[in-house]
């Protein structure tokens, strides 16, 4: 039996990352859902361009930096243990190869397609790892040191941070630095087209495969079949459907906001999941599809910043708020398992976004002063489709 143990967890770990994997397949249908039909090519073609990028990427350079270890051994070596390390590779390449996924729908519709790539090798080979090492391996010390100031470690289970609340912040400095789409506001600022999803169909299918995929996210984050957790299960769907009962109040029946309140929850709860009670998981999803609903309208109608997909309040803030949430609902005096420290969790939750957004806006301020970020107007006008690609989504239409 304890030779099996390698094999089954070898499996556990691989189901999870083919799980995530398709995770991807639903980043591209929501932005394919989102976006004008004159850029929907673009939408698709940029995300599986960057999931190459950051595979290769994150095999030479950004596993290393997060982990200490690599692949140049021998295939004897590497395949040890029934492989199980190059598994857990595939499977956190998978959340790595998130970060760009998530701001390519920030920056949706005008961005250029090479420089987009070079800001996707920067990331996940260097930024991502930087911080995931900290979070999840210990490194620098940074951790210790939380757990002898606020007596417990920060707690990332699934990634509320260490993924998302990291894409967000870094999508941020990418939204800002390309500026708004043209047409988008007045000279006075005021909006002046809302741009509205051009495929809620696809949306739909978008966010429904991001939801599946989404339990591999979380449970399988165990990494071992023993760790197998119905707590992280029961968590992410009542986290999910909070953030649905939430979304169809406060969106007022909007399709785009209901098809993202199980998103928002799912983010929210990555952090907690395995040391919430259920009750408490609920609430948190509630909560993180209010901050949605409530900072993407701000954002595009106040703040002016024109976040196509709303990745900043959706990964950004929701995230943010599930690395807090774990160190209030993980407490035992709330129904959790314990083990966390709120001021763990604020502080470790405020090391991501400081080191996320201080590197969206060095990443993407170096590219547009070098090479460029934008289409011009005219290649925005005529859609990323034929401008990048020279091909519409339809073209016998």
């Amino acid at each position: 039996m304890e030779q099996l143990v390698p094999a089954l967890d070898t499996l556990f770990v691989l189901i999870g990352a083919v799980m995530v994997l398709a995770m991807h397949a639903g980043f591209a249908f929501l932005e394919v859902g989102t976006v004008r039909h004159k850029n929907q090519v673009n939408a698709l073609v940029k995300i599986i361009a960057d999931f190459a990028m950051s595979t290769i990427a994150y095999f030479f350079i950004g596993y290393y930096v997060a982990y200490q270890t690599g692949f140049f051994h021998s295939a004897h070596e590497l395949a040890t243990n029934n492989g199980f390390g190059l598994v857990k590779f595939f499977f956190l390449l998978t959340f790595a190869a998130a970060i760009p996924a998530i701001i390519s729908g920030g920056i949706a519709e005008r961005a250029k397609f090479h420089p987009q790539l070079a800001a996707t090798f920067i990331l996940v080979a260097l930024v991502y790892p930087f911080f995931e090492g900290i979070a999840w391996n210990g490194n620098f010390g940074i951790q210790a040191a939380f757990e002898s100031l606020f007596g417990a470690k920060f707690h990332d289970f699934a990634g509320s941070v260490v993924v998302h609340a990291m894409g967000g912040w870094i999508a941020l400095g990418a939204v800002v630095l390309l500026g708004a789409r043209y047409g988008r506001y007045n000279k006075q600022g005021k909006p002046m087209s809302a741009h509205p999803p051009s495929n809620i169909p696809f949306l739909a299918l978008g966010a429904w495969t991001l939801t599946v995929g989404w339990f591999g996210f979380n449970v399988m984050s165990a990494q071992a079949v023993q760790g197998i957790s119905g707590l992280v299960a029961i968590n992410s769907l009542m986290a999910m459907v909070g953030g649905i009962l939430a979304a169809i109040v406060l969106g007022k029946n909007d399709p785009g906001f209901v098809h993202n309140g199980p998103l928002a929850g799912l983010v929210a709860v990555c952090a907690g999941s395995d040391i919430m009670h259920p009750l408490g998981a609920l609430f948190v999803g509630v909560i993180a599809a209010a901050i949605f609903v409530w900072a993407f309208t701000a954002a595009q109608n106040k703040w002016r910043i024109d976040d196509v997909l709303g990745v900043w309040p959706l990964h950004g803030l929701c995230g943010a708020w599930g690395g807090i949430a774990a160190g209030i609902f993980g407490l035992e005096a709330f129904g959790g398992m314990g083990g966390v420290s709120f001021m763990s969790q604020l502080a470790g939750t405020l090391l991501g976004i400081a080191i996320a957004t201080i590197a969206g806006f060095a990443v993407y301020g170096i590219l547009r002063k070098t090479v460029g970020l934008r289409l011009t107007q005219e290649e925005e006008y005529n859609g990323a489709d034929l401008s990048i690609h020279k091909i519409k989504a339809n073209p016998e239409l």
